[in-house]
């Protein structure tokens, strides 16, 4: 069933409020991030924005799933072009960072995973730990096709992935320092990865 205009615009301003969520929390973290912080931001009252949260927890939640949905699809969309293992991983970065410094940006940092209720703070980790290992595949059939070097794709993987989620803290560009950022990340990611043919 097709949804109706006022579902499409809940989901359109929910959206909004969670990137001006993943900006205060990125830059100020959760304590000290308010409500209020996010309502100004958006120039909306405390009590219009209640009408799209429960509260700061489930706030910090939505915004980890939304982190979650956004990685998810860039690397699915990367396997999907069907190349091989190096450019599989140089595209899925290509794309995630993106994503992140785009139209789609900002994305919350997953750092406050300890704050959040037992229930959420689980279904996180298995979305976390779900990416993690896809991509650890990734990297293990890149060395299967010769494309990636022998390596602990557990420790490889921690690390690239290390530096691409904490891309939001510390990026504050414009569009084309966000441009540069997208095609010059991934190179540098990906250098100590590539295999040397014949070795």
């Amino acid at each position: 069933m097709a949804k109706n205009s006022v579902d499409t615009r809940f989901e359109l301003q929910r959206d909004r409020v969670l990137k001006a969520a993943a900006h205060c929390f990125n830059q100020k973290g959760f304590s000290g991030t308010s409500l209020k912080d996010v309502a100004a931001m958006l120039g909306l009252t405390d009590a219009a924005l209640y009408y799209y949260v429960k509260n700061k927890e489930e706030l910090v939640y939505l915004c980890y799933l939304r982190a979650a949905d956004v990685g998810r699809d860039a690397m699915q969309r990367a396997i999907n072009e069907g190349l091989d293992g190096l450019a599989t991983v140089n595209r899925y970065l290509e794309l995630h960072i993106g994503l992140m410094v785009g139209d789609h940006g900002p994305v919350a940092i997953l750092s406050e995973i300890p704050s959040l209720k037992p229930r959420h703070r689980d279904e996180v980790l298995r979305l976390s730990r779900q990416h993690s290992r896809r991509f650890e595949e990734i990297l293990e059939r890149g060395i299967a096709d010769g494309s990636i070097c022998d390596c602990d794709v557990r420790m490889t993987g921690n690390a690239i992935m290390g530096s691409l989620n904490w891309i939001p803290k510390w990026f504050h560009g414009d569009a084309k320092t966000a441009a540069r950022l997208q095609r010059e990340f991934p190179e540098i990611l990906c250098r100590g990865l590539v295999a040397v043919r014949g070795a």
